[in-house]
C-alpha cells in the first residue's frame, strides 16, 4: 500500500474543560503513534498507511471524549496517490 497524507482537525465540545486541553489529548495520540506528523495551527497532518492513519484519528477522537468532551466534530482530508505522496514533496520548497 502506498504512503498517504491525512490531515485532521478535532473540535471537541465540553462545558467543563478547556478546548485546547482536549485538542492536546488528540495530539498526544498522534505523537505516541510513531507516524510522521506535523502539527499546524488548524490541523495535524500525518503520513503513512491509510488504515493506520484512520485508526489514529479514531483514537484521537476517543482521547478527547475520555478527557471530558461531550462530543467531537472531526474534519478529515486525505491525499492519496497510488505511487505514494509525502509531506516533504509538498512543503520542502517552503522550508529553509
Amino acid at each position: 500500500m502506498s504512503i498517504t497524507n491525512v490531515g485532521f482537525q478535532v473540535i471537541p465540545k465540553s462545558t467543563e474543560r478547556n478546548t485546547y486541553e482536549l485538542v492536546d489529548k488528540a495530539i498526544e495520540v498522534v505523537q505516541q503513534s510513531g507516524v510522521k506528523y506535523e502539527v499546524g495551527p488548524m490541523e495535524t497532518v500525518m503520513e503513512g498507511q491509510l488504515d493506520e492513519l484512520l485508526d489514529i484519528v479514531k483514537k484521537a477522537q476517543q482521547a478527547c471524549l475520555d478527557a471530558g468532551a461531550i462530543e467531537v466534530l472531526t474534519n478529515i482530508k486525505i491525499h492519496y496517490r497510488p505511487e505514494g505522496v509525502t509531506m516533504d514533496e509538498k512543503t520542502a520548497k517552503y522550508r529553509k
